[in-house]
């Protein structure tokens, strides 16, 4: 005799001597630490590595001669589509965009006006107040290229707000 499934909408057969076990979809999770919890739908995305941002800013790229910039601007563009994988996070586009439209001056400036944008997303889908600004982090670009410390010290606060080790599965919270 067959007993419906509570977490399905189709009523599945069941064998003789098989438990009845509700099915997980893929973008479902069980509460860690708690013996026979009931499953809850969560986003879920892999925690983000935290830089010092002086480091990040003035040390990395001086010693590279200026390439360690497009490294960073590749690994948080990547970073975030990891952290959040609801949002469409391009990846290589916009170190792309930096490498080979940089004498246009407009596309890098719409580059980092987006990647402010996304790193606020990041800080809502971690349950933080946005904090990060793309207007001031696009406008600090171009004086000294402090925008790199500013959006690094922005994603810092969504890595502290889980404080887990790189790479960690983690809960969105948004």
């Amino acid at each position: 005799m067959s007993q419906p499934n509570p977490y399905s909408s189709h009523p599945q057969p069941q064998q003789q001597g098989q438990r009845n076990l509700p099915q997980l979809h893929s973008n479902s999770s069980v509460v860690p630490g708690v013996a026979g919890a009931v499953p809850y739908s969560v986003a879920t995305g892999l925690a983000m590595k935290e830089r010092h941002p002086v480091t990040v800013w003035l040390l990395w790229p001086l010693i590279t001669l200026g390439i360690y910039h497009l490294v960073w601007y590749y690994k948080i563009h990547k970073e975030m589509a990891e952290f959040d994988r609801r949002r469409a996070v391009p990846v290589a586009g916009p170190m792309l965009v930096l490498l080979f439209l940089s004498w246009t001056f407009i596309a890098p400036m719409v580059s980092y006006y987006n990647c402010g944008n996304r790193i606020r997303n990041a800080q809502r889908a971690a349950g933080l107040q946005a904090s990060c600004s793309p207007v001031a982090g696009m406008l600090l670009m171009v004086v000294f290229g402090v925008g790199i410390l500013y959006y690094q010290v922005e994603l810092n606060k969504v890595v502290a707000a889980y404080g887990v080790p790189e790479g960690q599965q983690i809960g969105l919270r948004v």
